[in-house]
């Protein structure tokens, strides 16, 4: 199995009284690719880091083999929501993937 975990801030732009409503449809869309991209095991969606981190959200997935990784990030359903739920309001991601 390996992980994948992905964090990102918010544009600087997006409005503090949007980014709940925001968070909330990230979690919802991409917790829906859970059985539509083959090898995505698992997906929890951090909505409320405490006040010390550095993002303001995370993904974090597990998948069956590396090679998903890939598998995972090209995916039309995962591109569709991205594409549509996180990178019109997101900057700063990071990612790390482990075993």
């Amino acid at each position: 199995m390996v992980h994948h975990v992905v964090m990102w801030k918010f544009k600087p732009e997006i409005e503090e009284e949007r980014k709940a409503e925001l968070k909330k449809a990230m979690a919802e869309n991409l917790k829906g690719l859970v059985g539509k991209v083959p090898g995505l095991l698992t997906v929890d969606f951090v909505e409320n880091p405490i006040p010390s981190s550095t993002h303001d959200m995370a993904l974090v997935t597990t998948l069956e083999k590396a090679e998903d990784i890939a598998v995972y990030g090209s995916h039309p359903e995962h591109v569709k929501v991205a594409d549509t739920y996180v990178r019109p309001y997101t900057t700063e991601r990071a990612c790390l993937d482990y075993e």
